[in-house]
């Protein structure tokens, strides 16, 4: 097994990538939703990349399975995270969609990773 095999997976990339374009966003906030929403947001992009690589080293895929799963979760808080930055007109909503489809497509990467465990 090749170490720190996760490098190499697209989902980990696709997921470092959506963490890359929120942070890019994020610079652009008032500082007060720097502080509260856009710091939340960026740790629950940043958890999705960090709990693939995480899990990945696990030495069951039921251990595996379980650090996906926090990944999904994540992955749902960051995009509730856009929805309301969208609401709140921080964020264009060719911004949130772009961001979305990212999302969606990390999604279902996972959901593959997942039942190729089961």
């Amino acid at each position: 097994m090749k170490l720190f095999r996760f490098l190499d997976w697209k989902v980990y990339k696709d997921s470092k990538l959506l963490y890359a374009e929120i942070l890019k966003l994020e610079k652009k906030f008032p500082y007060d939703i720097k502080l509260s929403l856009g710091a939340q947001i960026l740790r629950s992009s940043l958890s999705v990349s960090l709990n693939i690589a995480e899990g990945s080293a696990k030495h069951s895929d039921k251990d595996f399975n379980r650090f996906l799963n926090t990944a999904l979760g994540s992955l749902n808080e960051t995009v509730a995270n856009l929805d309301i930055l969208r609401d709140n007109s921080l964020i264009t909503e060719q911004e949130f969609e772009q961001l979305a489809e990212l999302a969606i497509s990390i999604t279902r990467q996972l959901g593959g990773l997942k039942k190729k465990l089961v």
